[in-house]
């Protein structure tokens, strides 16, 4: 049954939700600080709104940057809507359960189904969606969450979403870093790249990352599926975690957040995670 779906941050992850709820034959209506973002909206089909128009979707999903604009977002919001709202980024689970009271207040249920994969992942409908929250917020969402992904688990209360999310990004992170400096290491030693990359992912190293990610480094392309400012950001916020949470010893966080700085100085914010790479290869040249 088709529904119009109102979509709250139009970029990487944004786009590929409208596009596989438009292919499933959902109306979509989105929005972004970014206009050409909207034309790109229109473009795929859908129609370019304001809040007012978000709000009266049958479901309202989030795909903004950062948990200070989903708070926004829920502050900014008419009351007695009726409405739920998923948030699908990253973002902190202390402070999404404390925005649930908040919506609640406004009339709305708020839920969480962050997504764990990238961009591509999403638009292929690969990706997985760890869903938490109210039960009867999250059967809204499933009505129409097949067209997105038809991997999905219920991970518990409100904020599991976001805390299985970190610690599957924690994971991720640090195996796009080892990725990484095991090319470094493999180029230094005078090995071909390529053919170093092959044969790693037919050894006990393989992993999805080094699939995904490898060849990207292998051939510099870090086209962005998902970008180092959102690595980043998702590191300093387990980082944030753990420490809240009496774990402030996380030495692999640590250290990958320093590479994480040498990629913002050096301007690849932007790219892709794989990018990751010219950050440890500067460090690796620097001593």
């Amino acid at each position: 049954m088709s529904k119009t779906i109102g979509i709250f941050g139009l970029g990487l992850i944004g786009m590929a939700l409208a596009e596989r709820l438009l292919a499933a034959g959902h109306e979509v209506v989105g929005l972004d600080v970014d206009p050409a973002k909207h034309e790109m909206l229109r473009g795929m089909g859908g129609a370019p709104g304001d809040a007012t128009a978000i709000w009266r979707s049958d479901l309202v999903l989030s795909a903004v940057f950062s948990t200070d604009q989903l708070a926004e977002i829920i502050d900014q919001a008419p009351d007695g809507t009726g409405k739920t709202l998923v948030t699908m980024s990253t973002c902190d689970p202390d402070q999404v359960a404390e925005l649930q009271t908040v919506a609640k207040a406004k009339g709305i249920t708020l839920v969480e189904a962050p997504i764990s994969g990238t961009s591509l992942q999403v638009k292929k409908g690969t990706a997985l969606l760890l869903l938490a929250g109210d039960g009867s917020g999250l059967d809204a969402f499933e009505e129409i969450a097949d067209a997105i992904s038809p991997n999905r688990e219920r991970v518990g209360a409100i904020g599991n979403g976001n805390k299985t999310k970190l610690a599957i990004n924690c994971v991720l992170g640090l195996n796009r870093a080892a990725v990484a400096e095991g090319l470094v290491f493999a180029e230094a030693l005078g090995l071909d790249p390529a053919t170093y990359l092959q044969t790693a992912l037919k050894s006990a190293a393989r992993s999805d990352v080094m699939a995904a990610k490898g060849p990207m480094m292998v051939e510099r392309d870090f086209t962005p599926l998902g970008r180092i400012a959102q690595s980043q950001k998702d590191f300093k916020l387990i980082r944030d975690m753990a420490e809240r949470n009496g774990h402030g010893g996380m030495p692999m966080v640590n250290r990958y957040l320093e590479v994480m700085e040498n990629a913002e100085g050096a301007g690849d914010s932007d790219l892709d995670n794989s990018a990751v790479f010219l950050a440890v290869l500067r460090m690796a040249q620097a001593g």
